[in-house]
């Protein structure tokens, strides 16, 4: 048994705390609203992001971040991407030498482009990074609570760090692969939200599978293109963190990007679909720090281009798909290339 501190008491903080729970460690998650640790430690629930499922009992909160990571063989961070940065600082002064950090996280930062794992070594310090390791894959939080197959892949640049999270984490429920490119899975993870947007608004406008498959698959063509142009390794984007983590996302209504382009398709305008939705849309900040970054690389992404407009410019859904649509003519082979 060892001891995790779990910071971010979200829906998927709360699942990836209960596979660590069931496993028989012992865990503590940290929260910074006090309502929310008082409800878990006195009532076994989390109601507002996983209602109807009961917390096991060595799952403990806390609200103070020191007793929290405090003898913590492992650290898991999972909190949105916007948070990450404070989150950090407020980390710093309380983390060990030792300790393996992992984030569960999935986004790019605006302005800066940089990945979560970026992030986090700003920081935490470039000497994290021998023991960070990223957790990503096609995995709803609602279907991991309820202990339901779900595999998902660990990465790090230091895979000794790797396996021990692929044991603390990996049961007959919850299987996990290891993967030592790190680029192509936190980019897969990242990217894979913006494309799920997209399968909302056109499910949204009322199109069918064809509309859906062709977005997907072009999709992930796009999401190739760019993880390779910053050296990821294309295998991965074939794999659970690239379309697997893809698949799960487009077609769920688990999905939150997908149900926030769904309202969006439906004629909603963004503000009022965050604020309907409650928790973060990661997707939207993403769509914007990958829009960004193509202009920089000059790398040719039209779906995220259309999804930007979209968004910041209030173009017509609609609009968009049609533009998508009439683009010029090209050959599916060589964007097939970024596989080879």
């Amino acid at each position: 048994m060892e001891q995790v501190a779990v910071i971010g008491a979200g829906s998927w903080g709360t699942a990836l705390a209960m596979v660590l729970a069931h496993n028989g460690h012992d865990v503590r998650v940290w929260s910074h609203r006090e309502s929310q640790v008082e409800e878990i430690n006195s009532k076994h629930i989390n109601s507002k992001y996983l209602p109807n499922v009961e917390l096991p009992s060595n799952l403990v909160a806390y609200s103070d971040m020191q007793k929290a990571i405090e003898g913590a063989k492992a650290i898991l961070l999972v909190v949105p991407t916007k948070a990450i940065r404070e989150v950090c600082r407020q980390l710093r002064p309380f983390i060990t030498n030792g300790q393996t950090v992992i984030h569960a996280s999935k986004g790019i930062e605006p302005e800066t482009h940089k990945r979560i794992s970026e992030m986090i070594a700003d920081e935490l310090g470039d000497e994290v990074n021998n023991r960070l390791v990223v957790l990503s894959g096609p995995s709803h939080a609602e279907e991991v609570a309820l202990k339901q197959p779900t595999t998902v892949t660990v990465s790090s640049y230091n895979m000794d760090a790797a396996e021990v999270a692929q044991d603390l984490f990996m049961n007959e429920h919850f299987r996990v692969y290891t993967n030592d490119d790190v680029v192509g899975v936190e980019i897969g993870g990242a990217l894979k939200n913006i494309i799920a947007l997209g399968a909302g608004i056109s499910d949204g406008l009322g199109y069918g599978d064809n509309a859906k498959a062709a977005l997907i698959t072009r999709g992930l063509a796009e999401i190739a293109r760019l993880g390779t142009k910053l050296d990821a390794n294309p295998l991965t984007f074939a794999g659970l963190t690239g379309v697997g983590d893809l698949i799960v996302t487009c077609t769920s209504q688990h999905s939150r990007n997908w149900r926030a382009g769904n309202m969006l398709g439906k004629g909603y305008v963004l503000q009022d679909v965050l604020d309907q939705m409650g928790m973060v849309v990661e997707g939207v900040r993403t769509t914007k720090a990958a829009y960004q970054l193509a202009q920089k690389l000059d790398i040719p992404m039209p779906i995220t281009e259309g999804l930007y407009e979209l968004l910041f410019d209030e173009k017509d859904p609609k609009q968009v798909v049609d533009e998508l649509m009439n683009r010029g003519k090209t050959k599916e082979l060589e964007d097939l290339n970024s596989f080879l």
